[in-house]
């Protein structure tokens, strides 16, 4: 008697993640109620399962989907507007000023989509997000089924979402309170940086966070400059300062961390903070350097983020991953920093414990979540294929990703989206860069 599943696949090779650098070949996974049942050989599969959906990837890797914990996704819509320029230059006479004259929440809307599209094309299955108009990136997330940490962002000046910090902080938690309940959704804090939001404001937010245990994203140590300001100005470390205001612990999200010494790592590993590491975007805008080998040596946990796409300019974290094995290579010094099989964690499970999401997904394990991405090794640029870990990383792409699954449902089938009209899209993209260039005109 053939037990009843939803969904079996069939692979070449099957890369858990859990356990650590295992890649399995001729393997199936079962799939019920959008959960992961079982992991073992197709010829065992076959015989045992009969499924409603049965699925045949005899030249893909199954790994689970990636995690993508730092985007600004509605700034797809600004991919190549200001490029080239220093980091002061691009914020002040560009990014601000065409941010202030034109996000609204039909602009959000329609990046946020964008931006998910090209997400779930290049195999993420999570992304956390960063922006104006949480509301609307929240919806975006809720109708194309992927899953999502909406940050909402605090500033204590202007935006052109909150007049101030308390409205930030009131319609924020009010956000929360309507995805209290949902499944793929989590509504989170997110302060800005230490130099946009003031000690009582971050204070609130360590209080509001540890109490109902609640996570939070800032970005911190972006620049030189950054840290250099806040010695000046306080004799603090930015780092040293959030750990004074109860913001330091496993809830916390330090996104960029480059500058940092012995001193920052000491505070990041004592306290449990995650890392975000988002190198294109730092090397983009010649931020600097974050040590992720070095971190993760350390014992702190460093997952990856694309950014958004006005300083990266893909959402592509096939490509944050090889970056990032490169990077600290040359960085270290070292042909041995870094490797495949820590790249491809730090795009998954790492990303998922930066999260508070680990027991759902980042790995495939049994019980866990159905978040699956398949990627294609049957291509040319990718043969031979001695180790598929490997080739996923240095060979190939988000553009090798052909099926994706979140929650057992199918987002992409065969590189053709499920829940989004790519022509619309497209479409939507036109018209926004043609107001835009008009302004500039």
């Amino acid at each position: 008697m053939h037990q009843s599943v939803d969904t079996l696949i069939h692979a070449r090779w099957i890369i858990p993640v859990i356990p650590e650098q295992t890649v399995y070949e001729h393997c199936s996974l079962a799939i019920v109620r959008g959960r992961i049942t079982a992991l073992l050989p197709s010829v065992e599969a076959k015989l045992r399962f009969a499924a409603k959906h049965e699925i045949t990837l005899n030249q893909h890797a199954l790994i689970p989907g990636l995690i993508n914990t730092h985007n600004h996704a509605p700034m797809a819509l600004l991919r190549g507007f200001a490029d080239d320029r220093p980091l002061r230059e691009w914020l002040e006479q560009h990014i601000w000023p065409v941010e202030q004259r034109w996000v609204s929440p039909e602009f959000v809307a329609d990046g946020s989509r964008q931006a998910i599209a090209e997400m779930l094309r290049s195999g993420t299955t999570t992304f956390s997000d960063q922006y104006f108009f949480p509301e609307a990136v929240a919806v975006a997330a809720r109708e194309s089924g992927i899953r999502a940490h909406i940050a909402f962002p605090v500033l204590d000046n202007p935006t052109p979402w909150s007049r101030h910090s308390e409205e930030a902080l009131h319609k924020g938690l009010a956000l929360r309170d309507d995805y209290r309940a949902h499944e793929r959704i989590e509504v989170v804090f997110a302060p800005h940086a230490p130099y946009t939001v003031g000690d009582r404001t971050l204070e609130k937010i360590a209080v509001y966070a540890a109490e109902a245990q609640i996570p939070v994203q800032i970005h911190l140590h972006e620049t030189s400059r950054e840290v250099d300001n806040a010695l000046t100005h306080s004799g603090e470390r930015p780092t040293e300062r959030l750990l004074r205001l109860g913001l330091m612990g496993p809830q916390t999200l330090c996104v960029h961390m480059v500058a940092t010494n012995e001193q920052d790592m000491e505070l990041l590993k004592m306290s449990g903070a995650h890392v975000a590491h988002c190198p294109s975007s730092n090397l983009k805008l010649a931020s600097g350097f974050c040590p992720a080998s070095e971190m993760l040596k350390a014992g702190i946990n460093v997952a990856l983020g694309t950014d958004g796409a006005a300083s990266n300019n893909r959402q592509d974290l096939f490509a944050e991953a090889n970056t990032a094995a490169l990077l600290a290579k040359a960085v270290s010094g070292s042909a041995t920093a870094l490797p495949a099989h820590q790249a491809l964690a730090m795009a998954t499970i790492n990303g998922a414990r930066a999260l508070g999401i680990e027991t759902i997904t980042g790995s495939l394990e049994i019980e866990k979540s159905a978040d699956i991405a398949a990627i294609d090794l049957g291509g040319v640029e990718q043969q031979p294929v001695h180790s598929p870990l490997s080739q996923l990383i240095y060979a190939g792409g988000g553009h090798n990703v052909t099926d994706v699954w979140v929650a057992g449902k199918q987002l992409l089938k065969e590189r053709r989206l499920q829940t989004l009209n790519e022509a619309e899209l497209i479409q939507r993209a036109h018209l926004w860069r043609d107001r835009i260039a008009g302004q500039a005109r």
